[in-house]
């Protein structure tokens, strides 16, 4: 096997976003791309000596993408590499592989929640040795790299045999491959009362898991059907497939509705819950009841004593800025800290390792805590099914508790897909200039008590991120966030959340959109989103 150095040049707009480079799947086929970011990551991080985790969710361009990485690896003077078998590894589980096995790092082939296919989405990222996203400092560095690279190195070989558990080698380099769920669901009965949940499925409790053709569908049955005993075909779609079998796999009531549809219909099961491309999302319903991103958050804070791996209680809560308050409040009861980061499940990282916060959620349908540096939708699924096992109450029931004791905040996200980008920014733009003068102005009878873009300084490093979204905040605790996400490959999303807060008794029991239709009407008022971008109601609602 021999070394080859190949020329190349930069290719513009390798700039990873909040989660990676991610692009559509011919972009990252094409000719030097994939190689000139990988060589860029190497180049950064360094790569003579050291181990790396590998894997990826499964979609199109997965197998092929990681032999290439093998190969640069190997080129670059990694030591040893561990990879999933078949190059598959949910992201929560690359992280953990990381963790355990204290290696140097990992590349996790996935662009999350966007669809998968020979036409559709693919991305690439690197995870620190702390199994969390790399953060800007070294995205940024990764970026700078790619505008100047001439050169990548590359192993001449055979592909590698990815298909088989056992130990191998390329070109020196020791390659492990690995069973991509053993490890997890290890950790997971670790975490988890097992033996509550399995006598809970076994008394007649009833759910639907699905996976949505992505990565999860295997650690779903090996853990929920295998080792808890829940019914076979609990899970379903739960083999992983190159496209997601032509579904969107994003785990919210849009995209997953034959889930709604069956957790609101006649004979609904008890739990219902959803995961995404890598795994990493999750949405839970119980029957006849959406449990929002944000509630979930604050629910499993205020349970999460209840499962073994939390019963000495928390440390703190964290949310991401656009997501509900609803977490302040139970750590506010509880004692304990609580903390508000830009979106970006980078930026809980610091607070994760320096021990101040143990359980973190972000309104995008993630949740996870301090047992890996990644959201983890099964996780919070399994926390869900401890709470519910120990309680032995349904899913509403617990919500009305919750509400009736700290209040419910009226919460959702409207988002408008794939508009053109000059027309995103210049709303953004036009919205920022205005934010001086809205202080004080009545709007749909609200008064605005004030207005900012959204500016983070890192508590543990002192490092400061601004620009992470404009807020409107009115005297009576709504407020509505605009931003404009990293997470899609074509055009931009513009995010829009809305919040409204009920102290209670009453009025506890509304619908969402229709408590926060004040909310709604002021701002897509104040963004002028329709002037700016004709668009006049939403793609997708969560």
């Amino acid at each position: 096997m021999t070394i080859r150095t190949v020329a190349t040049q930069p290719i513009a707009g390798q700039k990873p976003g909040t989660s990676g480079l991610r692009k559509k799947t011919p972009v990252f086929m094409g000719h030097h791309y994939l190689e000139n970011f990988v060589q860029s990551i190497f180049d950064v991080v360094g790569a003579q000596g050291k181990t790396f985790v590998l894997g990826g969710d499964g979609r199109y361009f997965n197998d092929r993408a990681a032999q290439v990485i093998l190969r640069m690896a190997a080129a670059n003077g990694a030591a040893r590499v561990i990879v999933g078998q078949g190059a598959i590894l949910s992201t929560p589980a690359a992280s953990h592989l990381i963790r355990l096995n204290r290696t140097d790092g990992g590349i996790i082939m996935s662009a999350s929640h966007n669809p998968g296919g020979p036409d559709e989405d693919f991305g690439v990222k690197f995870n620190m040795p702390n199994g969390g996203p790399a953060p800007e400092a070294v995205t940024e560095a990764m970026f700078k790299r790619t505008t100047e690279i001439t050169e990548y190195k590359v192993v001449e070989a055979q592909d590698v045999d990815l298909s088989r558990v056992g130990r191998t080698s390329l070109a020196g380099m020791v390659v492990d491959v690995v069973d991509p769920v053993a490890d997890y669901a290890a950790l997971m009965e670790g975490l988890f009362d097992f033996g509550a949940i399995r006598a809970m499925f076994a008394g007649g409790f009833r759910m639907r898991m699905d996976s949505m053709c992505a990565v999860t569908g295997p650690y779903a049955v090996e853990i929920l059907e295998n080792r808890l005993g829940a019914a076979r075909g609990t899970c379903v779609n739960a083999v992983p497939l190159p496209d997601f079998g032509g579904m969107h796999p994003d785990p919210n009531p849009t995209w997953a509705k034959a889930l709604m549809d069956e957790m609101f219909g006649a004979d609904a099961p008890d739990f219902g819950a959803a995961s995404d491309g890598d795994g990493d999302r999750n949405m839970v319903v119980g029957r006849g009841i959406y449990v929002s991103p944000s509630d979930s958050l604050a629910v499993l804070a205020a349970n999460a004593h209840l499962a073994p791996g939390y019963a000495r209680g928390l440390k703190g809560v964290a949310r991401s800025m656009p997501t509900s308050a609803a977490a302040d409040r139970v750590a506010e009861a509880l004692g304990i800290a609580s903390y508000e980061t830009p979106t970006g499940w980078k930026f809980f990282g610091n607070l994760l390792d320096a021990g101040r916060a143990t359980i973190c959620g972000e309104e995008s349908f993630g949740t996870g805590s301090d047992h890996v540096r990644e959201k983890d939708g099964l996780w919070a699924v399994l926390l869900w099914l401890n709470i519910l096992a120990v309680r032995k109450q349904t899913v509403a029931e617990i919500l009305a508790e919750h509400w009736a004791k700290f209040g419910r905040n009226y919460y959702s996200r409207h988002d408008f897909e794939a508009i053109a980008t000059d027309k995103a920014d210049a709303m953004m733009g036009a919205l920022r200039a205005a934010l001086p003068g809205l202080k004080g102005q009545v709007v749909e009878g609200m008064a605005i008590a004030g207005a900012d873009d959204f500016a983070y300084t890192d508590p543990v490093d002192g490092s400061v991120s601004t620009k992470q979204g404009v807020r409107v905040m009115f005297a009576d605790g709504s407020r509505f966030v605009l931003r404009l996400s990293g997470t899609g490959t074509e055009g931009a999303t513009l995010r829009m959340y809305l919040e409204r807060y009920a102290a209670g008794p009453g009025g506890l029991d509304l619908d969402p959109q229709q408590a926060l239709a004040p909310v709604i009407r002021a701002a897509m008022g104040i963004a002028r989103v329709a002037e700016f971008t004709g668009r006049t109601a939403p793609d997708v609602v969560t």
